[in-house]
């Protein structure tokens, strides 16, 4: 017997009957579409699914899932790659419906609840000339984005998301709904900015924002492939000189059949470099130019144009349903041999649709000290991202591989990043953390969550599941 046939319709009429929101179980009309996440490679069938519409409801889910012994998964925006947005015959804590935000333009902060996405919170904060660091899929939700760390357009100049993360209400294992800044819960402030999912519901977030836009300058330039390793001697270089203002990628990738590429080169290898200035608009075709004349130019689509095109600039490149698996590393300098190990990567691409990205850091990130908050691996200038994709799944077993041997190849000391981990597993959550790090978040969680209630994350397991 299954969790889902186990409980009595009473007690589940008295569940739905406690909550504003929704319950939705197999068989329903809407359950297909209510369990489906972004990751088409996670295909599960909970037991329960809550939709929640306030604080109310994400307190009647935690106690339910608590007392029932249930699996719990918790779903922002549900683009987990590993798929920690649903669980097989467990509940689902569904906050996509909570969506208020709250922008105090005088004390330069927003107030958004835990469903809201970064299209969301860009809409609201741009109202006033504000931004902070927000994904580079703006479908993404901020919630998993915040709590593993959060590298987007604005990570130079601003820092990480969990960096300007000032406070959050949190609901715990025990049931307690607490508001945590650096005055109340600290620690457990500390461990929500890089420590992931680990330590409850966050169902609202308090962050500081920054004047940023509503213009910008920035886009794309393309350059043919068999140029890759000439981009990336000169990306190397590029950066050194790069401003906290500017925000830089190079995507080691295949041309889309898309009408501002000449047609002879779509469907074959192409490099393109990213970028985003947000200093004066005025000043942003100087300051990106070193990195759009690293080599002959297929296309150049840099610009002027409002933040919010440059936050969803990437959007179409990842809709819903394919089946994702991404690998990260952090490594400290794009030398001969790392650029080696891209290049070579890049020539093993699985399909299309599947890339390398290196993403330029440092700036503010880095200057924040590595104490400061759980995310520690601020001593690297680089991250790579592996982005492994196929349509179906056809393909996916040998994008997975070739994404884990990329990564790989920078060697056994390359920390990875928690947000960009396509499985979970001991060893890769002690990858992401140095030893003393790690040990602090055990020890935050062994105080908010000694039973493990919130193991599907990259989860830091407490002291007693040792």
């Amino acid at each position: 017997m299954t969790a889902a046939q186990s409980f009595g319709e009473a007690t589940l009429g008295e569940l739905a009957q406690a909550l504003r929101g929704e319950l939705v179980r197999p068989g329903d009309p809407e359950y297909d579409e209510a369990r489906a996440v972004w990751n088409g490679a996670h295909d599960r069938r909970p037991a329960l699914i809550i939709r929640c519409h306030g604080v109310a409801d994400v307190l009647k889910a935690v106690e339910f899932a608590r007392s029932e012994g249930l699996p719990l998964a918790v779903r922002g925006g549900a683009h987990s790659i590993p798929g920690f947005s649903t669980v097989d015959d467990g509940l689902v804590i569904d906050l996509s419906a909570m969506k208020g935000i709250r922008v105090d333009p005088g004390r330069r902060t927003v107030v958004a609840q835990g469903g809201s996405l970064w299209s969301d919170v860009d809409a609201e904060t741009q109202a006033f000339g504000l931004a902070l660091t927000g994904g580079l899929v703006s479908s993404t939700g901020i919630g998993g984005f915040t709590l593993g760390g959060g590298i987007g357009w604005l990570v130079r100049r601003c820092g990480l998301t969990c960096d300007n993360l000032v406070a959050a209400d949190v609901v715990t294992a025990d049931g307690r709904y607490l508001h945590v800044s650096e005055d109340e819960h600290p620690e457990l402030l500390w461990a929500l900015r890089g420590g992931g999912g680990n330590f409850g519901v966050v169902t609202s977030f308090e962050f500081r924002l920054y004047d940023v836009g509503p213009a910008i300058f920035g886009g794309l330039v393309f350059y043919r492939g068999e140029d890759a390793e000439r981009v990336l001697r000169g990306y190397r270089e590029a950066t050194r000189g790069a401003p906290d203002e500017l925000t830089t990628l190079v995507n080691l990738t295949t041309a889309p059949p898309a009408p501002f590429l000449p047609a002879e080169i779509h469907g074959k290898p192409i490099t393109a470099v990213g970028g985003m200035w947000s200093g004066r608009p005025e000043d942003g075709d100087a300051a990106t130019r070193p990195f759009r004349e690293l080599a002959p130019v297929v296309t150049d689509l840099f610009g002027p144009m409002p933040y919010t095109a440059m936050q969803g600039l990437l959007d179409p490149l990842y809709p819903r349903g394919m089946w994702n698996y991404f690998r990260s590393a952090f490594f400290g300098d794009l030398d001969a041999s790392a650029i080696s190990a891209l290049t070579d990567a890049y020539a093993r691409v699985p399909n299309p649709i599947s890339e390398v990205h290196v993403h330029h850091l440092g700036g503010a990130m880095g200057r924040v000290p590595a104490e400061a908050t759980a995310f520690a691996s601020r001593d690297r200038d680089f991250i790579l991202n592996v982005v492994a994709r196929s349509a179906d799944a056809g393909g996916y077993p040998a994008a997975v591989e070739w994404a884990r041997t990329a990564t790989g190849a920078l060697g056994p000391d390359s920390a990875t990043y928690v947000n960009f981990t396509g499985e979970g597993g001991e060893d890769r959550v002690r990858a992401a953390y140095p030893k003393d790090t790690y040990e602090r978040l055990v020890a935050v969680k062994d105080r908010y969550d000694p039973t493990n209630l919130f193991r599907l994350n990259q989860n830091i397991r407490p002291s007693q599941a040792h």
